[in-house]
């Protein structure tokens, strides 16, 4: 795999300092520049897109928040901040990660394999990249294959992805933004609050689903036609 080539952005010369020399130790960086002026970094990312962004949350003219949301092509994004209540937006975004500062290397090292992981997931051709996806969960990019999937619940703003061996996963994302990584013809959107896997319908009877697993969940009303037209598949 080709290196990945990454930008830092950070107000505090000591901070990309540390990135510079942490970046220097991993051979599948490519660090082409640091920017200590936020805007100047936005403007060089709106022309050059990159694999990897190291950014800082607070600065001065704009938070790294809010950067990431005006970039039209987002790279990865690992968020670097010394406040840990920023967290909660920063995963909204899909960071890959967040490191808090002072950054150990030995942390800063475990980020870098996640993104190399993470490219190489989303290099793969869509018939083999589709067989798993990746989720936040407690902090962290959790990688879910798409067999071990028995149904998928919504509830307020989290997603609860239930799995086969009993185990649960739970997201901070809509239940829209689920099936937009999910594979159409596999998944099949029965409710306003389920997606079950096509593979793991049993029986359709009383506006219910019956699972392999043995759970039955209801079918809402505005999603009737589209299961009664996959049952005629």
């Amino acid at each position: 795999m080709k290196r990945l080539t990454c930008i830092a952005i950070d107000d505090e010369p000591l901070a990309l300092e540390l990135i510079r020399e942490y970046t220097s130790r991993c051979p599948v960086l490519n660090l082409l520049y640091t920017f200590e002026d936020a805007i100047q970094g936005a403007e060089y990312l709106n022309h050059h897109p990159v694999d990897l962004l190291f950014i800082d949350i607070n600065m001065p003219d704009i938070t790294g928040i809010d950067l990431v949301r005006t970039l039209t092509v987002r790279p990865m994004v690992i968020f670097t901040t010394a406040y840990k209540n920023f967290a909660y937006e920063g995963f909204e975004l899909d960071a890959l990660d967040f490191l808090l500062k002072p950054i150990d290397f030995a942390r800063f090292s475990k980020t870098i394999t996640k993104a190399v992981l993470y490219q190489e997931y989303r290099q793969q051709p869509k018939s083999v990249a589709t067989e798993s996806i990746y989720v936040h969960a407690d902090y962290k990019l959790v990688r879910i294959a798409l067999q071990e999937v028995a149904y998928i619940e919504s509830f307020g703003d989290y997603v609860t992805i239930h799995l086969l061996n009993d185990k649960a996963v739970s997201s901070l994302m809509s239940l829209k933004k689920v099936l937009e990584k999910l594979p159409e013809k596999q998944f099949i959107r029965i409710h306003r609050s389920y997606v079950v896997p096509a593979s793991q319908i049993k029986m359709v009877h009383n506006r219910k689903v019956s699972l392999n697993a043995g759970r039955e969940l209801p079918i809402g009303n505005s999603y009737l036609p589209m299961v009664n037209e996959w049952l005629k598949l």
